[in-house]
């Protein structure tokens, strides 16, 4: 994901889940009206709009015609506690980066939203793993290449040599159903 948000560049990672339809973070895209989608990380810039916004689970769904016939992938919905799996994005502005990582449970928390504003109840799901700044919105996936979660923030400082937390599959799944016509990005998370 490339954009311009309160005239910054943002990049973040994202993942095909269905024809034209990308998966990302809401915190990713907010503020944006100039949304590219690039598979891969290099090659073509294809124009995306929002079709999803969900501030509160920071999960964002965009619609990208020029995509049409990439490869999706599938969700995992019944992943187990203790599953390894890959956290696959594109961190620090760099290449398309693969780390070892292992699903921890879902919770229902009070947490912040996409905007840092809080407390709202939400269910995330935490992972074992190396998680870095541009991996938000990229896909944890199984041994089968199914999505167990999408990334939405790192740990900082908890000495465990990495994890974070992602949207669970259950939200994202209810999400790609509801998901239609274009909606609005909101002001940028700044």
């Amino acid at each position: 994901m490339l954009g311009t948000a309160c005239g910054l560049g943002v990049q973040g990672s994202g993942w095909v889940a269905g024809e034209g339809l990308v998966v990302t973070n809401a915190h990713v895209i907010a503020g944006q009206d100039d949304t590219t989608v690039q598979l891969g990380g290099e090659g073509e810039r294809y124009d995306a709009e929002a079709v999803w916004f969900d501030p509160e689970n920071d999960l964002a769904i965009l619609s990208s015609p020029g995509i049409e016939g990439a490869p999706a992938l599938r969700l995992d919905v019944n992943a187990k506690v203790g599953t390894s799996a890959a956290v696959l994005g594109f961190p620090q502005n760099g290449p398309y980066d693969v780390r070892p990582a292992r699903l921890g449970p879902t919770r229902s928390v009070l947490s912040q939203d996409a905007y840092g504003r809080g407390p709202v109840r939400r269910r995330i799901t935490s992972l074992r793993g190396l998680v870095r700044s541009g991996n938000s919105g990229g896909p944890m996936v199984d041994g089968e290449g199914r999505v167990v979660t999408t990334i939405f923030a790192a740990t900082t400082g908890d000495g465990s040599g990495g994890s974070g937390f992602g949207v669970p599959d259950t939200v994202t799944k209810d999400a790609l159903e509801r998901a239609g016509e274009i909606v609005d990005t909101g002001p940028c998370s700044g």
